[in-house]
């Protein structure tokens, strides 16, 4: 489980807390001993895939320590067969012993998409998913953490504050371990509170469809300029010194992904804007530089100044642009400028389905994702628009059948707006 959802630190009990609330310090058949060889995990297979219902299961990985996003814990507990701490490093990186002990059972996570990959990896692959968190999501649920969800419907407070630890580390400490394991000591209970409503709700087929995607999503495409992800390169202008950011930012990623360390620990983003915004004209200028002066920095001091050195020695015809290529169209509050029908139309759609997000409960961004909404409005079906063709053109453009289903109406409708109408439809909005 990362930091995104489970964020709060460790600490005192909070005085204004629930008092229906139980803490949950340690799971209730212990602490189980750390699988780190083979032999052990044969007999956690064993043993998982003897038992019965769903299973539980989570990752932890290393995000802000290391470059790649392995698992470095896996956690499972089933009915009728307990919990496991599988360390995939010790095992050699390779679980797919597990995965096929657990062929045609229910996986179920807390935000799979984070996790999903990592197991893959280790050569576990779900046949069926239940995802705590978007099934929390269509519910409507205020919060969807794993805590809150956990408090809000079963009554129970988890252990906090390692999910953004370095898992990487060895020995795992033992609090760390007592964490791991109450991250799927509930997870299956929690799983059954969370589709009753759904089902009470009439959602079940909407998550079931959400949950396949999840499941089957191929791997992003990569980015074209990944470098542009540089935290404050929208303070740099100049292609030319674009091109130093760019270069800055390729030999830092080179040296992490070969030495596995998170990029930002070798050399922050901060420190490569710096350094294209200062133009130090010789290296000990560079070493002179706040962060480049530090020790660490100072040994790979000659590494930035070549790459520094690569970036002014380019063409002006190999500078990067000065803003990335468009994929899709371009940002919405340009529209009224650029095109007045695609901005009333934009401004239509997101009035139903603000509408439409209050009538179900389920964030409008789940209801469809706003740049599936934003593409559709910018570039509609070349026919009048009803609400056949503009489902399949939500399908096209990735929306889920149910989703295509529940707003193809209101969206075709919305196509229809004029100019003349955007203040109207804008208000409403």
């Amino acid at each position: 489980m990362t930091a995104d959802t489970d964020p709060a630190p460790s600490g005192p009990p909070d005085p204004q807390a629930d008092p229906d609330v139980v803490d949950l310090l340690e799971p209730a058949d212990g602490v189980p001993p750390l699988v780190t060889d083979r032999t052990a995990l044969s007999d956690a297979a064993a043993a998982l895939g003897s038992g019965h219902g769903p299973v539980a299961v989570d990752a932890e990985r290393a995000s802000g320590y290391r470059y790649s996003a392995r698992a470095y814990l896996v956690q499972l507990r089933r009915e009728g067969a307990g919990t496991f701490l599988v360390d995939p490093i010790a095992c050699g990186g390779d679980l797919g012993e597990l995965g096929e002990a657990l062929r045609g059972v229910e996986w179920v996570l807390h935000a799979a998409s984070q996790d999903l990959a990592c197991l893959a990896e280790v050569g576990m692959r779900p046949d069926s998913l239940f995802d705590t968190e978007l099934a929390g999501r269509l519910v409507g649920y205020p919060r969807v953490g794993l805590g809150p969800l956990t408090e809000h419907l079963l009554g129970v407070r988890l252990q906090k504050g390692h999910g953004a630890a370095d898992w990487s580390r060895r020995p795992l400490p033992a609090d760390w371990l007592t964490y791991a394991a109450l991250d799927v000591e509930l997870l299956v209970e929690l799983r059954d509170r969370v589709a009753a409503d759904l089902d009470r709700q009439g959602k079940t087929a909407w998550a079931e469809q959400e949950f396949e995607a999840v499941r089957l999503a191929p791997p992003p495409p990569p980015r074209a300029e990944p470098w542009r992800r540089t935290s404050g390169v929208h303070k740099v202008r100049r292609p030319a010194a674009l091109a130093v950011v760019r270069e800055l930012w390729e030999s830092r990623d080179e040296l992490a992904a070969a030495r596995d360390v998170a990029p930002g620990r070798l050399l922050p983003d901060a420190a490569i804007v710096d350094a294209a915004l200062r133009e130090p004209a010789r290296r000990d200028e560079l070493i002179a530089m706040p962060v480049f002066r530090g020790r660490a920095q100072r040994r790979l001091a000659d590494r930035w100044w070549s790459a520094i050195e690569r970036a002014r020695a380019l063409p002006r015809p190999r500078w990067p642009a000065s803003a990335p290529a468009p994929d899709g169209p371009p940002p919405a509050h340009r529209w009224g400028d650029k095109d007045p029908a695609a901005a009333a139309r934009l401004a239509a759609a997101r009035a139903a389905l603000a509408g439409l997000s209050e009538r179900t409960g389920t964030p409008v961004e789940n209801l469809v994702t706003p740049d599936v909404v934003r593409r559709l409005c910018w570039a509609p079906p070349p026919e009048t628009p009803d609400a056949e063709t503009t489902a399949a053109t939500l399908t096209g453009l990735g929306a889920r059948p149910w989703q295509a289903e529940l707003t193809a109406p209101l969206l075709a409708e919305a196509l229809l707006a004029r100019p003349e109408e955007k203040d109207a439809q804008g208000s409403a909005g």
